[in-house]
């Protein structure tokens, strides 16, 4: 069948949307008619060359929500009409990562940047002119149509609304995770949230569920400042300078319990702002990406050993997202996890390019596709 996609052509470069032919889903795959789709920084990435796609045309999209319509021979647990929200990272439930409690870390996910399937980078499942084209992390959400292995697709219930749901694939996840799980806060906290999009607008959710006292949010975008006082946080700041000397006037000086690192395009300097923030025997959690090709991060060593400070990096949050994503949904249906306020802007898969300018103008906390 023939599908539209949006898809880039080569890096640096845009989206551009046009028809894709697309196979008949093989053994343990989906066919997934698409309902929604978030635009995430790390499409951008791909589009701007920071992070290298293993083969051009890329479909992009990793965040993403749809409906079975077909189903693999020899899959089974899934049927057409069921609901499914994508992990962007496979897990195979068999290698050491998964039965460690580890699936975020899972061996598939060394195949994500391939544009071929989880468990085969050289095999793909879109085609343009007899030509391969690949799937952003193996899914290629900006399609009206996309194949997808089980090991990225969780289903769940009937009621949930794959329009706000979509976001717990990737942004929910990410953010929440990286504040209760990667920075382990715990009640009476102090941390600092440095930079306020799709990902850190949840770490900040994540930081208030966790019961911190204090909640830093860092940015020098003013709407992302006022939505993060509308979502969990405490107090705000324009620079991390900033961010840290409120942090230190609540805590004797002492500074942050921890700082997360959520910027759009993170480089050395905004990893050592947070790390130079955070207290002795503090954690700075480092979540955003930038160039993944780029070294180096200016900090003192002295400071590191000395200080007993702990620099951690982190994965989806450090989720396994079989289990966190449904228990995302089920913090939603409780009230006590925001979906719907997350969502700043809806498009349609044409208007992909405004999408992405709005994010870079600062317009967007995140903004999502949405497919008829």
């Amino acid at each position: 069948m023939k599908t539209r996609a949006a898809f880039i052509r080569q890096a640096p470069g845009e989206y551009e949307v046009g028809e894709v032919e697309l196979e008949e889903p093989r053994q343990n795959e989906l066919l997934i008619k698409m309902s929604a789709a978030g635009l995430c920084h790390s499409d951008d990435h791909v589009a701007t060359g920071d992070i290298p796609a293993g083969v051009y045309p890329m479909i992009g999209g990793h965040e993403g929500a749809g409906v079975v319509a077909g189903v693999g021979p020899n899959t089974p647990g899934f049927a057409d009409g069921d609901k499914i929200v994508f992990s962007f990272l496979p897990s195979c439930g068999r290698c050491r990562w998964c039965a460690s409690g580890m699936q975020n870390l899972c061996d598939l996910g060394a195949g994500l940047l391939s544009g071929g399937r989880p468990d085969d980078p050289t095999s793909f499942r879109n085609s343009m002119d007899g030509k391969p084209v690949g799937q952003m992390c193996g899914l290629g959400t900006f399609a009206d149509y996309t194949i997808v292995s089980v090991d990225n697709a969780v289903k769940v219930d009937d009621d949930v609304p794959l329009d706000k749901a979509v976001l717990t694939g990737c942004g929910v996840g990410t953010g929440w995770g990286s504040a209760v799980n990667s920075a382990q806060v715990y009640p009476g906290d102090t941390v600092i949230v440095m930079g306020v999009g799709g990902i850190g607008i949840n770490a900040v959710q994540g930081a208030a569920h966790a019961g911190a006292s204090n909640i830093i949010a860092v940015d020098p975008v003013a709407f992302k400042r006022e939505k993060a006082m509308e979502l969990g946080a405490t107090h705000t700041a324009e620079t991390i300078q900033e961010g840290a000397d409120i942090a230190r006037s609540l805590t004797n000086g002492q500074g942050a319990d921890s700082s997360i690192v959520t910027v759009g395009v993170t480089k050395g300097e905004h990893i050592a702002g947070a790390f130079s923030a955070i207290r002795k025997a503090g954690t700075c959690v480092v979540t955003g990406l930038g160039d993944i090709t780029e070294v180096g991060i200016p900090i003192s060593l002295g400071e590191l050993t000395l200080f007993q400070k702990r620099l951690q990096g982190a994965l989806f949050g450090a989720s396994n997202p079989k289990k966190d994503i449904l228990l995302m949904l089920a913090l939603y249906k409780a009230g006590k996890l925001k979906l719907d306020e997350l969502i700043t802007n809806t498009y349609r898969l044409e208007d992909i390019a405004q999408g992405y300018k709005d994010m870079h103008d600062g317009k967007n906390i995140r903004g999502v596709i949405l497919f008829d």
